[in-house]
């Protein structure tokens, strides 16, 4: 069991990484529905690009003749670009995010990764739990002798270059369901045979709403838990993870607590294997931190709807 000490070092920790944005910010809408957000300096340069956008009091909106999905995406393909020439963006991916109501609903339009944060639209993602049983038998993950994996980042990375993460992890591009981003990054990132990383069991969300430097993040990350063999050890396959490390639930606790240094992990997987250990009752009920702890897996949902 995860000692109050450590969690309540967790919950301070994660409320400061996770606390919503400080700010005002403007809403990017189409319609009545609010697609995205965005800081008062972004906006004012967004309104440079009076073809594809008039910014008022209520926020930023599409020109009446960007109707459709076809056309904002092209107007928002040639918005980015602009950016990224002018170094406004993170690296480029050459990925699509579709811009959409919810996951999986007919798209508003469609917008490179690179910009998703630059406008704070709301992106998904998937996220895997990769932890060994600490009997042969028995997946008991209050046990002492549970472990999980954590995996490194490249030093090269455009997002949190060389902390630790969750062993899998990665965003749903437009037109790719969850489980087969999960198969596609497990055997990217840790090289989990696809049959094995089918059997890992979604267990459901958890949302982050917070400004960053290259934007606001506005994100649900699917998580999803998966039990490994003992012997299996990852491997990389694609040069974004440089090391992986295997740990006890109680070390992993006290990784996540961690707010600098090298073995700081993401804000994002933190807020998963944060998620695991209260599912999990590693952290207990009677813990004075539990329902703080609790309540931060779910509280920036709220403010996306205002």
């Amino acid at each position: 069991m995860i000692d109050d000490a450590t969690a309540a070092a967790l919950l301070a920790r994660l409320r400061r990484a996770l606390a919503r944005p400080p700010r005002e910010l403007r809403p990017l809408r189409i319609g009545t529905h609010i697609a995205g957000w965005l800081t008062e300096e972004r906006a004012a340069r967004i309104a440079g690009f009076a073809q594809v956008f008039t910014v008022n009091r209520e926020g930023v909106h599409f020109v009446p003749t960007l109707d459709d999905e076809a056309s904002r995406t092209a107007a928002m393909a040639e918005v980015a670009n602009t950016l990224a020439v002018e170094r406004a963006l993170t690296p480029w991916r050459d990925e699509l995010y579709a811009v959409a109501p919810a996951l999986g609903d007919a798209p508003w339009f469609r917008l490179e990764r690179a910009a998703a944060r630059y406008f704070g639209v709301h992106t998904y993602a998937a996220h895997l739990n990769g932890v060994v049983a600490g009997h042969a038998q028995d997946h008991i993950p209050g046990d002492a002798f549970t472990r999980m994996w954590f995996a490194r980042r490249s030093p090269g990375k455009a997002i949190d270059p060389g902390k630790l993460d969750n062993l899998v992890g990665g965003g749903i591009a437009a037109g790719t369901t969850v489980a087969e981003t999960l198969v596609k990054e497990a055997w990217e990132e840790a090289g989990i045979p696809a049959a094995l990383a089918a059997q890992a069991a979604l267990a459901g969300t958890v949302d982050i709403w917070r400004e960053q430097p290259d934007g606001v993040q506005s994100e649900t990350l699917f998580v999803a838990d998966l039990w490994l063999p003992a012997e299996f050890s990852p491997a990389n396959q694609d040069g974004e993870v440089v090391a992986h490390r295997l740990e006890t639930l109680e070390v992993a606790a006290r990784l996540i607590a961690l707010s600098d240094g090298a073995d700081e992990v993401t804000a994002d997987a933190s807020l998963v294997v944060l998620d695991f250990l209260l599912r999990h009752h590693a952290i207990t009920a009677k813990s004075p931190s539990c329902d703080g702890l609790s309540a931060l897996r779910h509280r920036q949902a709220a403010a996306r709807r205002a």
